[in-house]
């Protein structure tokens, strides 16, 4: 069966802030010029919000800029910011509060909004569907497609009903081609197609390597006594300082007696042992996360990487037939630990390229070379510019000096120290061999407070048709047992925050085992594989997580 096509002027790959922004701006544009334009969002979760996990913490800037009237319009905004708190965890035990003052500035939440991001999207996708937006969920962009001159012309998305064995089932049903003059890249952190099309194009050269931390975040409601609507609180320290690992700890108390509970290890950890969701269990156990979550329950739970590698590793953005914008591109403000609203930001300037290339009709150009000055002029370039040293900061110096360099670099400088730090080893690279390693311990879950993976997964809705071809492939499938087993004791058992792979003994011996049903689309094996030996691609649309509100 032949795939059948459709034509847009835009197509739009992910219905992120990034993507949703850019579409609403795009027919902002087109309405205000009196024009037709033709926009299409394609997004692989079953829903629009399905697959977004973010903190979050949401500052307003860009959404203000896109839609002045947001609150009269009943944008889910609806807890500001009344408090910040920030710990140095000593301990286990203990912690020092740090006063509001010792905190850098951008990290201060003044005017911001404790939301779901999930539902945010949701908000933005109706937007864009008011404004003549045609927005498909279920479909995952499976390919890019070229021009025979090299031009990006589109995607495909996935075919649908095929075997683990690659036959076509009763069901199958081809991919559909959805070409356009410019197709915009919005997949959110190390997308798929977006690590193809860097490559493809060199988009990266000359630049750091980009660099992710992995969150893993929970949703409790917890006693009314405990709930304190509006307080923000962050840390960092122990547990992860305990393996010589960085990160940090969040705590958002949003609305309806509920908290957002989550922690961030950075993926540039040296020990091969570490387990982040383990990590992450034992900092429910600090006396000062316990004394919230204590009595409560836990009712939603899930992960995501996330790109913080700043400036210092942003790629061109532009390339032939296309743009490359938010987290696919890694547009996050890592001092600020938010990264939702320079998305928005990046793909409201993508809107005002695309829109301004369109206007001269068999004359626009191929490559959107205009995008990279628009970024450059915008506020967001200068919080991209201002933040650009703090990986540096705190992967060559470590949590405590690293904390203080930043803090000198934000507070008396504005960011705008004489010189750039940059960070030239990729985090799959940092791994030490295991036998040079110490083993954390980590505490058998209480399923009270800490729970294990499994049960975890469970609660993020996860589910993909078993009768499909695995997404995450190797790409030598004896690399994890012959080079990873020995050297690194198979770390893809620990950093899956979702227990995707195992190597398991039988009578036949060792085996890898990868359970890509449980898959909840991190990319955290794609990033961390010291040998990039596992390759995260799309499944069938539809699969993954089914996240209601993170």
């Amino acid at each position: 069966m032949e795939r059948e096509s459709m034509e847009f002027d835009v197509v739009i790959v992910g219905a992120g802030p990034a993507g949703l922004a850019a579409a609403c701006r795009i027919m902002q544009l087109a309405r205000e010029q009196e024009r037709e334009i033709s926009v299409c969002v394609v997004e692989k979760g079953s829903e629009v919000g399905a697959h977004i996990l973010s903190g979050a913490v949401f500052e307003p800037r860009a959404l203000t800029e896109l839609f002045p009237d947001w609150a009269g319009m009943d944008a889910p905004l609806t807890t500001a910011v009344t408090g910040d708190q920030f710990f140095f965890y000593t301990s286990g035990k203990n912690a020092i509060k740090l006063p509001h003052f010792l905190l850098p500035k951008p990290t201060h939440n003044d005017g911001n909004y404790i939301v779901s991001m999930g539902n945010v999207c949701r908000w933005l996708a109706e937007q864009a569907e008011n404004l003549g937006v045609e927005v498909y969920p279920g479909f995952a962009a499976a390919e890019v497609l070229y021009h025979d001159d090299g031009r990006v012309k589109g995607i495909a998305t996935g075919d649908m009903g095929v075997s683990a064995s690659g036959e076509h089932k009763g069901n199958y049903t081809p991919g559909m081609e959805l070409h356009a003059k410019y197709t915009l890249f919005a997949e959110g952190c190390r997308g798929h197609l977006g690590k193809q099309l860097i490559s493809k194009f060199a988009l990266d050269e000359g630049k750091d390597p980009q660099h992710y931390g992995l969150g893993i975040k929970e949703i409790w409601e917890i006693p009314a006594e405990q709930h304190q609507q509006g307080l923000v609180v962050h840390g960092m320290g122990w547990p992860l300082q305990e393996s010589n690992a960085s990160g940090g700890a969040f705590l958002y108390h949003a609305d309806n007696n509920q908290v957002y509970v989550g922690l961030i290890t950075d993926l540039n950890y040296s020990n091969p042992h570490l387990n982040p969701f383990q990590e992450f269990q034992r900092w429910k156990l600090h006396p000062e996360t316990l004394k919230v979550l204590e009595g409560g329950s836990r009712i939603s739970y899930g992960a995501r990487a996330i790109a913080k590698g700043g400036l210092n590793s942003l790629p061109k953005m532009h390339f032939p037939g296309g743009l490359l914008i938010g987290c696919d591109a890694g547009t996050l403000n890592s001092v600020k630990i938010k990264g939702n609203h320079t998305a928005m930001k990046s793909g409201m300037l993508a809107a005002e390229e695309v829109v301004e290339a369109l206007a001269q009709g068999d004359s626009a150009p191929a490559e959107l070379s205009g995008y990279a000055d628009r970024i450059e002029a915008s506020w967001l370039y200068d919080e991209l510019y201002s933040s650009r040293n703090f990986s540096g900061f705190m992967h060559k110096f470590g949590t405590l000096l690293g904390s203080a360099m930043v803090w000198i670099d934000q507070t008396i400088f504005r960011g705008k120290l004489p010189f750039t730090l940059n960070d030239t080893v990729p985090d799959y690279a940092t791994l030490k061999p295991a036998a040079d390693c110490r083993k954390p311990s980590y505490p058998k879950p209480d399923n009270k407070i800490t729970f294990d993976r499994l049960s975890s997964v469970f609660l993020s809705n996860t589910n993909h048709e078993e009768d499909q071809p695995c997404h995450l492939t190797l790409i030598d499938p004896e690399v994890p047992l012959k080079q990873n087993l020995p050297r690194f004791d198979e770390p893809a058992q620990r950093y899956c925050p979702a227990g995707v792979y195992e190597v398991v003994e039988d009578a036949q011996g060792q085996r890898f085992q990868i359970n890509a049903q449980n898959c909840v689309h991190c990319k955290t094996c794609d990033i961390k594989d010291p040998a990039q030996n596992i390759v995260w691609v799309t499944p069938e649309g539809f699969g993954g997580p089914n996240y209601p509100n993170m």
